[in-house]
């Protein structure tokens, strides 16, 4: 696997473990938040909402600026501004402050993944793409486990102000060794320039009808369990089964180790398993029966609990085989936007469901439900929303019509 021995799969790779550690660390700094910045389950829920709708409608612009300009400048140029929004998350004093810094995050971060998808989907062979990035989705996970159990150390040691500012440090040296490392392919001329725009790109893309019958599954299926991990296991094991902060940490880190191999194991996997579309049913089939059982029985053991998280983590990582599939139905000059408009469902999918999650846990706080009942009616209703988008998804050909 020479591809994974180059400097342009080590940049991408340090930029995405970045990327993946702010799309996720709130859930650790949760307790701190409240307590400095006085905020509120709803307002929690808003900040970390604000980071993906920001990232969401971030990827149109990116997404023509990969086809026109590459990556090399669109990801590192970007990625600075990711820098600016940590420093100033780390010097907040209230909700306003924190707000503007996580979308500028959000926005810094959004051409990471992209980009590196766009860079193999242009320079590796078309057999290899699952798998690269399967393996940058994966090993870029370790973002994930940073934002656990190492950030929850960090932030008894030097607090959390101090910790962010640290991160904030790494990505600015992440920024400078992409632009030095990555060299952008020759960009694909096109003489029919009717789909060359940024609207006329986006109608070509959503006229194709295998990526409509997609389009809900991939809405929804990534932001059901980034909204656990990033948001909602730490409040859950805390009030339903009374972890403290460092057990909420240590389970935060289980999911995200779960989520990583997942990730990880669904690249081989799609070849053994004939394509794509079989892999994404198997895995979200397995997902929704997890949701369904935390609805069921999340809240009799604490242990039982944990070790469906984790097998929910695992499964529902279906992300970079659902963008392979995709993938197969998009030309050449539209891939590009057609990566980041697929993108814009998945994340802008995940700040609708922490903003909307965030309104149901508030509201049945305020009810007076038990936190038992709060949280199990938080898992059903995943699970029936991801279910209902699974029925759609099982119309979608496995692969394009022989020309």
């Amino acid at each position: 696997m020479v591809w994974l021995k180059t400097p342009a799969f080590a940049a991408f790779l340090c930029a995405y473990v970045l990327s993946q550690f702010y799309r996720a660390f709130l859930a650790v700094v949760a307790g701190d938040l409240t307590r400095d910045l006085k905020l509120g389950a709803a307002e929690l829920g808003d900040l970390s909402a604000i980071w993906f709708v920001t990232f969401a409608f971030a990827q149109f612009p990116v997404g023509m600026a990969l086809d026109r300009f590459g990556p090399r400048r669109t990801v590192s140029g970007l990625f600075l501004v990711a820098v600016a929004g940590a420093a100033w998350f780390a010097t907040a004093r209230g909700f306003g402050d924190a707000a503007a810094a996580m979308a500028l995050i959000g926005i810094g971060c959004s051409p990471i993944l992209m980009g590196s998808m766009y860079y193999f989907g242009r320079t590796a062979p078309p057999e290899r793409f699952a798998m690269l990035v399967s393996l940058i989705l994966g090993v870029g996970s370790l973002g994930n486990l940073l934002s656990a159990a190492p950030l929850a150390w960090a932030v008894t040691v030097i607090g959390w102000r101090s910790s962010i500012a640290l991160i904030a440090a790494a990505t600015a040296i992440s920024a400078i060794a992409v632009y030095l490392v990555i060299r952008d392919p020759e960009r694909v001329v096109v003489l029919d320039k009717s789909g060359d725009g940024l609207i006329s790109g986006l109608v070509a893309i959503f006229s194709l009808r295998p990526i409509l019958l997609m389009a809900p599954l991939v809405l929804v299926s990534y932001a059901s369990v980034v909204s656990l991990r990033s948001l909602w296991i730490a409040p859950f094991f805390g009030d339903v089964h009374g972890y403290d902060v460092a057990q909420r940490g240590n389970a935060a880190f289980v999911m995200a180790v779960a989520m990583t191999l997942g990730a990880l194991a669904f690249g081989p996997l799609e070849r053994r398993l004939g394509g794509p579309k079989n892999t994404v049913l198997l895995g979200t089939v397995l997902a929704i029966a997890a949701l369904a059982f935390l609805a069921a029985m999340g809240a009799t053991s604490p242990a039982l609990a944990l070790v469906v998280y984790a097998v929910f983590g695992f499964t529902a990582m279906t992300y970079v085989i659902m963008m392979a599939h995709a993938r197969m139905f998009y030309p050449a000059h539209l891939l590009g936007r057609g990566v980041t408009a697929l993108n814009f469902l998945f994340i802008g999918g995940a700040g609708l469901m922490q903003w909307v999650s965030g309104r149901l846990v508030e509201g049945a706080t305020t009810a007076g439900w038990t936190p038992a009942a709060t949280y199990a009616t938080l898992h059903g209703t995943l699970a029936a929303i991801v279910a209902a988008a699974t029925l759609i998804y099982l119309l979608t050909p496995a692969r394009p019509r022989p020309t």
